[in-house]
């Protein structure tokens, strides 16, 4: 589920993904698109794969365009600034991952990881080339909490 990290955390995320290769995507928020009426509230925000089909149709302003990036087993992402505060981020709950748009996906064959081609896959186009998870992915996620209240903690 496509979402965004709310106020309580310093602008800036660390992921290490370990286990399963997977796809995460990045799509503007909907206050930057050309729709009359999108609005973000500040808030940490969630959208469903039902709103994010309706997103992937605005228009976006400039140089905000959705992507994405394969997370291969072993790796760290770290994104921050705009694409902490400006995006929307998730990783869909698939065993299927597309990857057509990954940025990285160049870098991906290069290191011998061959995305298969979707032919065979039920709702995917045959041309679309997918990233299948076969094992059980762990992440960590890293984030800096800006300020702790200790009445929070209290049981």
């Amino acid at each position: 589920m496509l979402h965004q990290d709310g106020p309580a955390y310093y602008p800036v995320v660390a992921i290490l993904s370990l286990g399963s290769p997977v796809v995460i995507d990045f799509t503007p928020h909907p206050n930057l698109s050309c729709r009359v009426g999108a609005h973000g509230n500040g808030a940490e925000d969630k959208i469903s794969d039902q709103e994010a089909a309706v997103m992937n149709s605005y228009e976006w302003l400039d140089n905000f365009h959705p992507f994405s990036i394969i997370l291969m087993p072993r790796s760290l992402l770290i994104f921050k600034d705009m694409v902490y505060s400006d995006y929307l981020h998730g990783i869909k709950d698939s065993e299927v991952h597309r990857c057509n748009a990954a940025v990285n996906i160049t870098n991906v064959q290069n290191h011998g990881v061959v995305p298969h081609s979707s032919g065979s896959v039920k709702g995917l186009d045959s041309d679309d080339t997918v990233i299948c998870r076969a094992n059980t992915r762990v992440s960590l996620t890293c984030r800096v909490v800006t300020k702790v209240y200790k009445s929070i903690f209290k049981f």
